[in-house]
């Protein structure tokens, strides 16, 4: 039961990534598409009606990690405290960006909740990619279970890391270029004419800058993590995750470099899917791998919740995801296709 709530976790943040990843995106290109009022307004259009939504996921994962795994929540909320409370005012930044432009009518009032909107999603990613790292290389775990990590120590790779090092602002450019080619795609595939144009520019730009990062990111990952393979090598199924990441960027190549804005789109969330995939397929069974001892590693047999309560708890969220699906599905539904340009009287 443990495994089937490790692999519910890491479904869920797949989706937030997925899905909350084109809104990250679509914030850090937001000056490079739109050169103007109209069309800033208009790159808002695209992620108004779902933006919430899609941050769903994030706080639904949050809350099956407190349920499914205890002793992980409380030890990575006390030692990541800082990061997380950085991203918490992130994120209240860059929601109050899209919601607050459009109030007062004035270009001082606009420009500024533009570059919160566009700074709030650009260090968003760079922190849920050096987050990633964190968990990839290690964190200096107590017998007790609990840590504590400065923003940065000497940015070398040691036991005593700090959240910042060379390794995890490698993971940090990943995550960045990764998430702007998505929302680059995700532009791309909602607008047309100079927008689509420049979103399309951004994606070409975007995705060459994911492939040299996730190279030397693979590299970096091997030597310091050699035991990330291991699953790999005993059971080689588990290569057609990163074989399903492959496919992703190449499509993703592919299909904006022909203008298939769609199948683009598609296949940047398929290489997000497939790269964290594998990520976590190497991970496990850690949750959280200790940089000091690894008898001190936190998996999913010492982190977990009692057998009773993991078993009842299963079918409130098969109920609470399914709720969530069929919300998001219905959204991206209705608000499909391409968005028009705003009229004056209009939000956004």
């Amino acid at each position: 039961m443990e495994t089937v709530w490790f692999w519910a976790v890491a479904y869920m943040l797949v989706m937030y990534v997925i899905l909350d990843g084109y809104d990250l995106g679509t914030g850090i290109i937001h000056h490079y598409v739109a050169k103007t009022d109209l069309e800033r307004r208009t790159v808002l259009r695209t992620i108004a009606p779902v933006w919430d939504g899609n941050e769903v996921w994030l706080i639904a994962a949050g809350g099956t990690l407190f349920f499914a795994f205890p002793v992980l929540y409380a030890s990575s909320f006390s030692g990541f405290y800082l990061p997380l409370i950085i991203v918490l005012w992130l994120l209240m930044l860059r929601g109050l960006g899209i919601e607050l432009r459009h109030q007062i009518d004035h270009p001082m009032w606009k420009s500024f909740w533009d570059a919160t909107f566009m700074l709030g999603s650009l260090l968003l990613a760079v922190f849920f990619g050096a987050a990633l790292g964190n968990v990839v290389r290690g964190v200096p775990l107590q017998k007790d279970g609990y840590f504590f990590e400065p923003l940065w120590t000497t940015f070398t790779v040691v036991p005593e890391s700090g959240i910042l090092d060379w390794f995890t602002v490698l993971m940090a450019t990943v995550s960045l270029s990764t998430l702007t080619a998505h929302g680059a795609n995700w532009v791309a595939m909602k607008t047309n004419g100079d927008m689509q144009a420049r979103a399309r520019t951004a994606s070409r730009k975007a995705w060459m800058g994911v492939v040299i990062t996730s190279i030397g990111a693979g590299i970096a990952t091997s030597v310091i993590r050699p035991g990330i393979w291991d699953n790999f090598i005993h059971f080689p199924l588990g290569f057609l995750l990163p074989l399903l990441g492959l496919l992703g960027i190449i499509g993703m190549i592919y299909f904006n470099m022909t203008g298939q804005d769609v199948r683009a789109f598609v296949s940047s969330s398929v290489f997000i899917a497939g790269m964290l995939g594998a990520t976590a397929f190497g991970l496990y069974p850690v949750l959280l791998p200790a940089s000091t001892n690894p008898a001190y590693s936190l998996t999913v047999h010492n982190a977990a919740a009692k057998p009773y309560a993991l078993n009842v708890g299963l079918h409130w969220w098969i109920i609470g995801v399914l709720l969530a699906l069929g919300y998001g599905t219905y959204l991206h539904i209705a608000f499909r296709g391409k968005v028009a340009a705003p009229v004056a009287e209009e939000g956004y």
